[in-house]
Protein backbone atom coordinates (compact mmCIF):
# COMPACT_ATOMS: atom_id res chain seq x y z
CA UNK A 1 0.00 0.00 0.00
CA UNK A 2 1.37 3.47 -1.12
CA UNK A 3 0.69 6.58 0.55
CA UNK A 4 -0.57 6.88 3.92
CA UNK A 5 1.24 7.96 7.36
CA UNK A 6 3.75 5.33 8.82
CA UNK A 7 3.40 3.01 11.32
CA UNK A 8 5.35 0.22 13.27
CA UNK A 9 3.94 -2.70 15.20
CA UNK A 10 6.57 -3.76 17.63
CA UNK A 11 5.15 -6.81 18.33
CA UNK A 12 7.09 -10.42 19.16
CA UNK A 13 3.35 -12.49 18.84
CA UNK A 14 3.22 -13.25 14.85
CA UNK A 15 -0.64 -13.70 15.32
CA UNK A 16 -0.96 -10.08 17.24
CA UNK A 17 1.23 -8.37 14.60
CA UNK A 18 -1.62 -9.58 11.44
CA UNK A 19 -4.22 -8.29 13.36
CA UNK A 20 -3.31 -4.68 13.96
CA UNK A 21 -1.57 -4.56 10.99
CA UNK A 22 -4.78 -5.41 9.09
CA UNK A 23 -6.85 -2.61 11.69
CA UNK A 24 -4.38 -0.64 10.40
CA UNK A 25 -3.82 -1.12 6.98
CA UNK A 26 -7.64 -0.83 6.54
CA UNK A 27 -7.16 3.01 7.81
CA UNK A 28 -4.78 3.37 4.97
CA UNK A 29 -2.15 3.33 7.06
CA UNK A 30 1.04 2.14 5.66
CA UNK A 31 2.49 -0.77 8.16
CA UNK A 32 5.52 -2.14 9.15
CA UNK A 33 6.42 -4.84 11.64
CA UNK A 34 9.15 -5.82 14.17
CA UNK A 35 9.21 -8.90 16.04
CA UNK A 36 12.30 -8.06 18.72
CA UNK A 37 13.54 -4.51 20.04
CA UNK A 38 16.56 -4.54 18.03
CA UNK A 39 14.15 -4.87 15.10
CA UNK A 40 12.09 -1.90 16.48
CA UNK A 41 14.92 0.30 17.15
CA UNK A 42 16.08 0.18 13.58
CA UNK A 43 12.69 0.02 11.99
CA UNK A 44 11.54 3.42 13.94
CA UNK A 45 14.94 4.84 13.20
CA UNK A 46 14.63 4.31 9.57
CA UNK A 47 11.22 4.71 8.50
CA UNK A 48 10.20 7.75 10.99
CA UNK A 49 6.90 6.55 11.53
CA UNK A 50 4.14 8.85 13.18
CA UNK A 51 2.57 5.77 14.98
CA UNK A 52 4.23 3.03 16.55
CA UNK A 53 2.60 0.32 18.61
CA UNK A 54 4.54 -1.30 20.77
CA UNK A 55 5.02 -4.73 23.27
CA UNK A 56 6.42 -3.70 26.53
CA UNK A 57 7.85 -7.38 26.69
CA UNK A 58 10.19 -8.04 24.12
CA UNK A 59 12.09 -11.75 23.94
CA UNK A 60 15.56 -9.47 23.30
CA UNK A 61 14.76 -7.09 25.27
CA UNK A 62 12.13 -4.10 27.15
CA UNK A 63 10.00 -2.03 24.94
CA UNK A 64 10.41 0.71 27.38
CA UNK A 65 14.13 1.30 25.62
CA UNK A 66 12.45 1.50 22.30
CA UNK A 67 10.51 4.63 23.79
CA UNK A 68 13.42 6.56 25.27
CA UNK A 69 15.73 6.14 21.96
CA UNK A 70 12.47 7.53 20.38
CA UNK A 71 12.23 10.61 22.35
CA UNK A 72 15.19 11.97 21.92
CA UNK A 73 14.46 12.45 17.87
CA UNK A 74 10.32 11.87 17.93
CA UNK A 75 6.94 12.86 19.80
CA UNK A 76 5.08 10.88 17.50
CA UNK A 77 2.18 8.34 19.77
CA UNK A 78 3.14 5.37 21.13
CA UNK A 79 0.20 2.75 21.83
CA UNK A 80 1.50 -0.14 24.02
CA UNK A 81 0.23 -3.73 23.83
CA UNK A 82 1.19 -5.13 27.14
CA UNK A 83 0.36 -8.34 29.71
CA UNK A 84 2.21 -6.02 32.62
CA UNK A 85 -0.62 -5.91 34.65
CA UNK A 86 0.46 -2.77 36.74
CA UNK A 87 -0.78 0.53 34.91
CA UNK A 88 1.57 2.32 36.87
CA UNK A 89 4.55 -0.02 35.67
CA UNK A 90 2.49 0.58 32.13
CA UNK A 91 3.11 4.60 32.03
CA UNK A 92 5.43 5.61 34.60
CA UNK A 93 8.33 6.23 31.58
CA UNK A 94 6.26 8.53 30.02
CA UNK A 95 5.32 10.96 33.17
CA UNK A 96 8.05 11.99 34.86
CA UNK A 97 6.50 12.35 38.20
CA UNK A 98 5.92 8.65 38.57
CA UNK A 99 9.37 7.73 37.79
CA UNK A 100 10.30 9.38 41.45
CA UNK A 101 7.27 7.17 43.06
Amino acid sequence: MSGGAVAIVVEDEPQIRRFVRAALETEHWRVFEAGTLKDGLLETATRRPELVVLDLALPDGDGVELVRSMRAWSSAPILVLSARGDEKDKIRHWTPALTTT
